[in-house]
């Protein structure tokens, strides 16, 4: 496009010509949505309906479900469609709700890094810090906050004016947009994106040095399977803290080549659709008190049928 002319949609990349690649593509994609959605529905399910998981790990759970329910549904679904093309306004609506769904995700891993902290470093004021309502203020505030942090972002990366239409992408990726650019103005959205890596890094920091603590309270612990329970409610949180936060850090601040390349469509996959689909697992699996919820729910569904 010539310098100046006006952009009214981009054209994404798709991940190949081939008919049967795109096919195959299509399946990987929507077996990827489809298990992310009946996962996160099942978890929202669960801890709604059984009032033994009416806590405030749950209810952060269930706020980190409808997050990567939001999430996953930006990106996916117009993925496994036929046109590449996107609007200006589209690629507008989806570059701000994927920073917010990607901020307020973002969020509720910290607070319940905090959750965890306190459930076993402070056990005894637990119930006071993790009332009901510092629950719901917390979870109030990470969705505002990503709210705030999604319009920051749409407003100072569409200021610029676009030389091309042409995004190395799948989807409309911040990083991406601002190879188009042919004005200064860019330099506005590189100040927001460094002042959004210092907030990860600060919420980095934050669990890091929770988890520390929360390692050095374990280790005190004398018996054995007290030290494999509190493990197994931890490590899987942080293997999801540690796969969003390096994932999200490589595509978004790492110096980016103006020709597209397959590492960058890579962990653009990692980033939007792993996550959503794994963290209902991770949590899940391995959780005794979800899969005793699990049991009780299809054994009222049974009697019920019956």
């Amino acid at each position: 496009m010539p310098n100046g002319s006006v952009v009214n949609e981009f054209l994404l990349l798709g991940f190949s010509n081939s008919p049967e690649l795109q096919i195959l593509y299509f399946v990987i994609f929507l077996t990827i949505y489809l298990a992310a959605l009946m996962a996160n529905f099942l978890i929202i399910t669960i801890i709604s309906l059984d009032h033994h998981l009416h806590t405030p790990m749950y209810f952060f759970l269930i706020n980190l479900s409808i997050v990567d329910l939001g999430a996953i549904s930006v990106t996916i679904p117009k993925s496994m469609s036929n046109t590449r093309s996107i609007s200006y306004l589209g690629c507008a609506a989806q570059v701000f709700f994927l920073i917010f769904f990607m901020a307020a995700d973002l969020s509720f891993l910290t607070i319940m890094a905090y959750d965890r902290y306190v459930a076993i470093c402070d056990p005894l004021n637990y119930t006071r810090l993790m009332s009901k309502g510092s629950c719901v203020k917390m979870a109030v505030t990470s969705w505002v906050s990503g709210l705030l942090y999604g319009a920051l972002h749409v407003s100072s990366t569409f200021a610029i004016t676009f030389c091309s239409n042409n995004i190395n992408q799948f989807f409309c990726e911040i990083p991406q947009l601002l190879k188009l650019s042919c004005s200064n103005l860019y330099l506005i959205e590189a100040g927001a994106l460094a002042f959004g890596a210092c907030l990860v890094f600060s919420c980095f920091i934050f669990i890091t040095i929770s988890y520390v603590q929360i390692f050095r309270a374990v280790m005190k612990i004398p018996s054995t399977k007290g030290r494999q329970k509190a493990f197994s409610t931890c490590l899987p949180h942080l293997t999801v803290v540690s796969l969003f936060i390096f994932t999200c850090t490589f595509a978004y601040l790492r110096p980016i080549s103006r020709s597209s390349s397959d590492l960058d469509l890579a962990v653009a996959v990692i980033y939007c659709a792993v996550p959503p689909m794994m963290n209902p697992v991770i949590y899940s699996i391995r959780n005794k008190e979800i899969q005793a919820a699990l049991r009780r729910l299809m054994k009222k569904v049974v009697n019920q049928i019956i």
